[in-house]
């Protein structure tokens, strides 16, 4: 159901989630042929391109995807400017300028997206940018967390960034608060862990 790509100079997580035969790929933050070579040998079809959050990190695979994904790239309205300015998704700070073609789709919080057998709820978690999200993945007996750059094992995203703010980003964890100890947490960098985790031993949970 889920495979993982490290891409890019930040060995940014992106995945490749599927079930029924088709797939959504979260997150290309960098060259991207592997991921394509992925859905090719095991006949996926891609449906979308989700995005957690704006940064250049998370993106800068785009050009190489988005042909392949009819229903386009989608990425929180909070975010929207990312694609279209290398200032706002921070790529003119990095030396490797970067802007892309506007989103197909606008995220909102609470919508349902459907690929395959899937359901993806989007849940709007902002603190590390204004419109950063996770996405909670239902497929058959299957479920998972992607978790973008709110929530790393053991920590969270930076806030200190333009568009960030530590105090929404801890109202954003109590979001996820009400899952279940045992689902499965894909962040953005770094290793899986669980919800039960991170309620255990994260200091940045909220109490």
């Amino acid at each position: 159901m889920i495979k993982h790509f490290p891409l890019g100079s930040l060995w940014t997580n992106c995945y490749v989630i599927s079930g029924g035969g088709e797939a959504v790929v979260v997150d290309p933050g960098g060259p991207a042929g592997e991921v394509s070579e992925y859905l090719d040998k095991n006949e996926l079809k891609l449906r979308r391109i989700l995005l957690t959050h704006g940064h250049a990190d998370h993106i800068m695979g785009l050009g190489e995807l988005r042909s392949l994904a009819p229903d386009g790239v989608a990425i929180h309205a909070g975010d929207a400017g990312c694609l279209t300015s290398a200032n706002e998704n921070l790529s003119a700070h990095m030396g490797n300028s970067a802007s892309f073609e506007p989103a197909e789709h606008l995220l909102r919080d609470g919508e349902i997206l459907t690929a395959g057998d899937m359901k993806i709820e989007v849940i709007h978690t902002p603190g590390h940018t204004r419109g950063g999200c996770c996405f909670y993945v239902k497929g058959g007996s299957d479920e998972l967390l992607i978790s973008g750059d709110t929530l790393f094992a053991r920590s969270v995203g930076r806030t200190d960034l333009p568009g960030g703010d530590g105090g929404v980003l801890i109202e954003s964890l109590a979001k996820l608060a009400g899952f279940n100890d045992s689902l499965k947490v894909y962040p953005g960098h770094g290793p899986s862990t669980t919800i039960g985790d991170e309620r255990r031993l994260n200091p940045f949970w909220p109490r």
